[in-house]
């Protein structure tokens, strides 16, 4: 499913909402995760998951053209852990 087709979902079941307002709060809702995650903060959806900012440490590795080594600088990057409702209705 991509944006367009969740967008599509919300929207028939919401029934009160046209597309464009769908758009907006979906926007509005990625944009509040990641506004959330750059100031360093967890998001936790009870039943969904959590996001969460995770800080990978530097390492050494291959560039795999030219198989020259190089380093590769920490940085952070995104997490999300599924919570135990999600991770059951999956199965």
């Amino acid at each position: 499913m991509n944006k367009a087709e969740l967008i599509e979902v919300v929207t028939n079941k919401a029934k009160n909402c046209s597309k464009a307002e769908t758009a907006r709060m979906i926007d509005t809702f990625i944009d509040s995760i990641i506004a959330a995650l750059k100031k360093g903060d967890k998001v936790a959806i009870a039943g969904f998951g959590t996001f969460s900012v995770k800080l990978r440490k530097a390492r050494a590795g291959i560039n795999p053209k030219t198989q020259v080594k190089i380093q590769i600088p920490s940085m952070k990057v995104p997490k999300f852990k599924a919570g135990k409702e999600f991770k059951t209705s999956v199965k």
